[in-house]
């Protein structure tokens, strides 16, 4: 074979995830590996100046530098686009990193976003007081208020952003309602589904724009990376890609290999969890020291018929309560040592937070009250372990 099919080779169309790479290592006379390896590289040799030219150009297939693209992100992206029904998907170094991908990518300054009071504190820094510093105003609304969205909107604005289901307080966004007002005034939805993932929750098939995930938590699944993702439709997503190398924005792929494994079991990972969550929130809807549960499968939760035309299979994997106690019930369960007091989600096993001290401390009280967050209030992830280990845990930990 000659050097410039071994360039050609490192095809940006990674093989179908049954062979991942298969075509390679045919042409190289080998047996094929049944996973996709790690490519630990950060550069591509080429043969000549213009075949670098016409990868970069993309004209040919074929990786030149790791920013750009990578065999890892690649085939990860595949699988974001069929997990959430889209037609691209663009691999980023965090979740973070694709909230600004998606709004470096589509807005511009003058433009105005309405953006969701109850999406996570660091979005709305990055949608308010940074986007701001860009000439990009924006408004902070209850989307669950689908009235005050629209009257929040303007003749500049051009994005909506909530999340599926926000934290901690569980409630449900109305994509499909929420997409018709962004269209109706040329403007667009994104969606951050991270605490549903597309097992839960498909934004895109409800009339969604972008959809953006933070792989670290349950989609991967694991507590052990660090990547996002953004997806979408768009005629001209050559502009998100140009923008996600440009900014830096770009994943590794030691990160994007580990999310590949992590994706391979979300189907069997959510199924599970969602059904123990609902194990766990009937079990502390009953429980003498939990004052009030908020969980969408319950039909007490605000949302629960929403959810129950929206969601896929299950409600979540996450369930809040409130302790009967106060601030300090809730600081004794979760400094009990049956339970992982961690300030995320998303992983294998089940973890506890506490919002006020952690994801929710620079609001103010205000702010606070109005989300219905205070010191009594307490978030579970659920992971996947047996349903009975998880609610002796609690037990032991509620007792004290």
């Amino acid at each position: 074979m000659s050097d410039s099919d071994k360039c050609r080779s490192n095809s940006n169309e990674v093989p179908d995830s049954s062979v991942p790479a298969g075509d390679e290592y045919r042409a190289l006379g080998q047996t094929v590996p049944n996973n996709l390896p790690l490519f630990l590289t950060s550069v591509w040799q080429c043969e000549s100046t213009e075949q670098a030219d016409a990868i970069l150009a993309g004209a040919e297939s074929g990786f030149v530098y790791q920013r750009d693209s990578h065999p890892n992100a690649n085939q990860f992206a595949k699988a974001c686009r069929t997990l959430h029904k889209a037609k691209h998907a663009t691999v980023t170094s965090s979740g973070m990193a694709a909230l600004s991908l998606a709004v470096l990518s589509q807005l511009e300054q003058g433009d105005h976003v309405v953006v969701c009071n109850r999406l996570y504190g660091l979005s709305i820094v990055l949608l308010g007081s940074e986007l701001q510093r860009l000439g990009i105003q924006h408004s902070l609304v209850d989307s669950c208020d689908l009235q005050a969205v629209e009257d929040a909107m303007t003749d500049n604005t051009r994005l909506i952003v909530v999340e599926t289901i926000s934290n901690p307080m569980l409630r449900i966004a109305d994509i499909k309602a929420l997409a018709e007002l962004a269209h109706a005034r040329d403007a667009q939805l994104l969606v951050d589904n991270t605490f549903a993932t597309p097992m839960v929750c498909q934004p895109i098939e409800l009339g969604a724009d972008l959809v953006l995930e933070s792989v670290s938590k349950f989609m991967n699944g694991h507590g052990d990376i660090m990547l996002g993702m953004l997806a979408g439709n768009h005629d001209n997503w050559e502009r998100v890609e140009s923008v996600n190398s440009t900014w830096g924005l770009a994943s590794s792929p030691l990160e994007c290999w580990l999310a590949c494994r992590g994706v391979a079991t979300l189907a069997l990972r959510i199924s599970r969890a969602c059904e123990s969550a609902l194990t766990v929130a009937e079990y502390l809807n009953e429980h003498v020291a939990v004052e009030r549960v908020v969980y969408p499968g319950l039909e007490s939760h605000d949302d629960f018929q929403l959810a129950q035309r929206q969601f896929i299979q299950g409600s979540g994997h996450v369930v809040t309560f409130q302790m009967t106690g106060g601030r300090a019930a809730a600081d004794q369960v979760v400094a009990s040592p049956a339970l992982a007091f961690c300030p995320s989600l998303g992983d294998v096993t089940t973890t506890v937070s506490h919002p006020l001290s952690t994801s929710h401390r620079g609001l103010s009280l205000e702010q606070q009250q109005q989300l219905g967050v205070n010191g009594a209030t307490i978030r579970l992830s659920v992971g996947i372990e047996e349903s009975d280990s998880i609610l002796e845990r609690l037990q032991i930990a509620l007792e004290r």
